[in-house]
C-alpha cells in the first residue's frame, strides 16, 4: 500500500501545467517598428501631453482600456509570462521598449494579445532601426541585388564620401540589415538563459513574425513598385532560415496620414502590403492589418512627426493589438 506522502506528491503532479516550449515572436521593420510613442505626459507639448500614455489612462474615454497596464499602486505592470529582448534592453513586457525607454512601439500591444492568449511562456525579439529600406537596407537574398542604375548611384554617392569604394562596398550594404535581423535572432536564440532569465531549459519555437515597415520604400515608385516582390521574397527567405515553412507572418500596413492620405506612394506601399497577404502560396499563413484608422491627427497627439504617427501612444498600442488579433488568428488555423 502506497504512503500517504507518495499518493499526495502524485496527486501534486496531476495538477502542475505541463513544462511547454518557450513561444518566439520576432518583431521587425524600421523606426515604427522601434516606436515612438511617447509614454509619459509632456506638459510642454503642444498638446499638454495629448496621446501620451499616460494621458490616455487618464482620459476616460481611454482610461478602461488602458487600466491593465497599471497596478493598484499606480506602478507600470511587468509582465513575467511575457518576456521582451530589444537591443540591449531585456525585461518582462510593460512600457518603455520603444525607440527609446520613454517610448512605445507595437511591441506593448502585441505582448499583451499574444500573452493573454498562448499559454506558455512568450518571448519577443524585435529587431528592427530607422530609416530602413527593403530595396536595400532588408532586401531579401531572393532578390539579388538592386537595378544595375541604382547601384551606379549608390556608388556615386559613396565615393563622394570615401573616394575609395568599389562596387563591392556597395554590395555589401545590400541585406545588411536582413543579415543583421538573422544575426540578432540567433544570438538570442543561442544563450536563451541570459536574454530570458526564466528560461527553463525546455526548448522554444519561432511561432510568429510581425513587419511594420514602408516609410522609406515610400519615397519613389521604383523602390513602391518592387516592394510586393521584395517582401514576399524576404517572408519566403526567412522561412527557409528558420526552417518554418508556413511560419505565420502579419504585416501592419504602412498607414501614416489616416484615410486622408492620398500621396500615391504611400497608397501603393500599402497596397502592396495587402497584395502580399492576398498571395495564393501565402493562403491562412500571411495577414496584412490595415492601420489607416489608427492614426491620429497632431492636434491629438504628443508631436507633429506625421511619419512617426505623431508620436501617439495609442496609435502604436493599437497597431501591435491589431497584429496581435491576426497573429492569433493565423495560430489558431496551424
Amino acid at each position: 500500500m502506497k504512503s500517504k506522502s507518495l499518493i499526495a506528491l502524485f496527486g501534486l503532479l496531476l495538477v502542475l501545467p505541463a513544462q511547454a516550449k518557450l513561444k518566439v515572436f520576432i518583431l521587425a521593420g524600421q523606426s515604427n517598428m522601434q516606436g515612438a510613442g511617447q509614454v509619459n505626459i509632456n506638459p510642454k507639448s503642444h498638446t499638454k501631453g495629448k496621446g501620451s500614455l499616460e494621458y490616455l489612462m487618464k482620459d476616460p474615454k481611454t482610461a478602461a482600456k488602458f487600466a491593465h497596464l497599471k497596478d493598484k499602486k499606480g506602478e507600470w505592470v511587468v509582465r513575467k509570462d511575457v518576456w521582451i529582448r530589444y537591443d540591449d534592453r531585456q525585461d518582462g513586457l510593460r512600457p518603455g521598449f520603444g525607440a527609446r525607454n520613454t517610448t512605445i512601439g507595437p511591441e506593448l500591444g502585441f505582448g499583451t494579445i499574444v500573452g493573454d492568449a498562448v499559454e506558455e511562456p512568450v518571448l519577443l525579439i524585435k529587431t528592427c532601426w530607422g530609416g530602413k529600406s527593403i530595396m536595400v537596407d532588408f532586401r531579401p537574398p531572393s532578390s539579388g541585388m538592386p537595378p544595375k542604375a541604382m547601384m551606379e548611384k549608390m556608388l556615386k554617392g559613396m565615393q563622394r564620401r570615401e573616394p575609395k569604394a568599389t562596387k563591392k562596398d556597395v554590395e555589401a550594404k545590400v541585406g545588411f540589415y536582413y543579415r543583421e535581423m538573422l544575426t540578432g535572432v540567433a544570438q538570442t536564440l543561442k544563450d536563451l538563459k541570459k536574454y530570458y532569465p526564466a528560461y527553463d531549459g525546455k526548448g522554444y519555437e519561432v511561432v510568429g513574425f510581425g513587419w511594420h515597415q514602408g516609410w522609406n520604400d515610400g519615397g519613389n515608385m521604383d523602390n513602391v513598385n518592387a516592394y510586393e516582390e521584395n517582401l514576399a521574397n524576404l517572408i519566403k527567405d526567412i522561412r527557409k532560415e528558420w526552417g518554418t515553412p508556413n511560419l505565420p507572418i502579419v504585416i501592419g500596413v504602412s498607414g501614416f496620414g489616416g484615410r486622408k492620405q492620398s500621396t500615391d506612394r504611400r497608397l501603393g506601399i500599402i497596397a502592396a502590403q495587402h497584395a502580399v497577404a492576398k498571395r495564393k502560396e501565402f493562403k491562412g499563413t500571411v495577414a496584412s492589418v490595415e492601420t489607416r484608422d489608427f492614426f491620429r491627427p497632431a492636434e491629438e497627439s504628443p508631436s507633429r512627426q506625421g511619419y512617426h504617427w505623431n508620436g501617439n501612444a495609442e496609435t502604436y498600442y493599437l497597431i501591435g493589438e491589431g497584429m496581435g488579433k491576426a497573429m492569433m488568428k493565423l495560430l489558431e488555423k496551424e
